[in-house]
């Protein structure tokens, strides 16, 4: 019976978290879209008290977690969410939703896992793919965060300039002019770039891979085929050697009962 109401109670609790989850990605697009404001009135009431939710959320987490260490990168994007300085940062809480997915098999339970999410899970974990992602992402934002302090620009303007950066792409549309944020350029040039270096060469190598491991499956289906075939054969000829066996000792048989 308890074991019952703990399963209801955490059910309860998912949907709550999918539904904030998702009221916070509507706040946010409209805020984007300059629908409405995130600075003042009601909608900044709502917003702070979602934010307040997850971030008690992520603290219970944290707490409960048997590895502070293990639970840190996989639960990083929980951790971007709650960063309160844009509203673009609201939707790394997709991650949240989809830990409560995982957890109650949904994907499965409409028939979505397969070989898809199999392939993908490789992706993102075997290959450390999902580790250097956070690592670029974590640069990328207290880059862009600390660029805006000291530039005294904006959040929008600086997440550029680190993008662009980063990249090596340089527009040049966003430059330092302060010490401080010549200081964090130099840093994200050094750190950033090699990041994301990291990444592409991951990708590169996974699909190269996969490329290589779908060549030697096909070869080994047709090595596969090939050898049913030659062992078809193979028993074709035993079959006629028997026979032929059979048919020369009957003739034998028979001819000497003749004489």
């Amino acid at each position: 019976m308890k074991q019952q109401v703990k399963r209801i109670n955490i059910l309860l609790y998912s949907i709550l978290v999918v539904s904030l989850a998702l009221t916070s990605f509507g706040l946010a697009f409209l805020a984007l879209a300059g629908k409405i404001t995130l600075t003042k009135g009601p909608y900044r009431v709502l917003f702070e008290l979602i934010w307040l939710f997850f971030l008690i959320d992520y603290l219970i987490r944290f707490k409960q977690a048997r590895s502070k260490k293990n639970f840190l990168i996989p639960n990083l994007f929980d951790l971007i969410a709650l960063i309160p300085s844009h509203p673009i940062f609201i939707f790394f809480r997709i991650a949240r939703i989809y830990s409560i997915v995982r957890y109650y098999n949904l994907l499965w339970r409409f028939g979505l896992s397969g070989k898809l999410t199999r392939a993908l899970h490789k992706f993102m974990y075997d290959t450390g793919f999902i580790y250097l992602l956070s690592i670029s992402l974590v640069i990328l934002i207290f880059s862009s965060l600390i660029f805006a302090s000291f530039e005294h620009d904006s959040l929008q303007n600086a997440l550029w300039w680190a993008i662009s950066t980063a990249t090596t792409v340089g527009y040049g549309d966003v430059v330092p002019k302060t010490d401080g944020g010549k200081i964090i350029s130099a840093v994200l040039m050094l750190g950033g770039i090699g990041f994301l270096g990291l990444l592409t060469s991951t990708i590169t190598d996974f699909f190269t891979t996969q490329d290589k491991q779908d060549d030697q499956t096909d070869t080994l289906k047709q090595l596969t085929k090939q050898v049913a075939h030659l062992s078809k054969q193979v028993n074709q000829m035993q079959k006629e050697l028997k026979k032929e066996e059979s048919h020369e000792k009957l003739s034998s048989a028979k001819s000497h009962k003749k004489k």
